[in-house]
């Protein structure tokens, strides 16, 4: 009886120990690679218009800027030139904005703020 007892709880934690490594093996995911732009946006903040440098060239990138509630309070489609864009931005109001620059060459979001 004890023999079988032992038989049983070595079966078990045999089972046990197969299952686990096979859900190791399948929830790994072949990991991206991640490159990192260094991207400065000035003046921070700024009063009448926000460049942003370090971008990658691109002859149409679409450009949302947001305000911190999401709200999309301006939309353009500007050239990247010398790795940068400058965005005029004398009508918005005081405030924290999120700038979206989508285009084939990146995705890239950054924030500013807004005297």
């Amino acid at each position: 009886m004890m023999k079988n007892l032992v038989f049983l709880i070595l079966a078990l934690l045999s089972i046990s120990a197969t299952a686990q490594s096979s859900e190791v093996q399948n929830t790994e995911a072949p990991k991206a690679t991640v490159i990192k732009q260094k991207i400065k946006v000035f003046p921070n903040p700024a009063t009448n218009v926000v460049n942003i440098l370090g971008l990658k060239n691109s002859k149409h990138a679409n450009i949302t800027i947001s305000d911190i509630s999401g709200n999309a309070v301006l939309q353009r489609q500007w050239a990247v030139r010398n790795n940068s864009v400058s965005i005029p931005i004398p009508n918005l109001n005081a405030g924290i904005y999120v700038v979206r620059i989508v285009s084939e060459e990146q995705k890239i979001q950054v924030k500013f703020y807004k005297n």
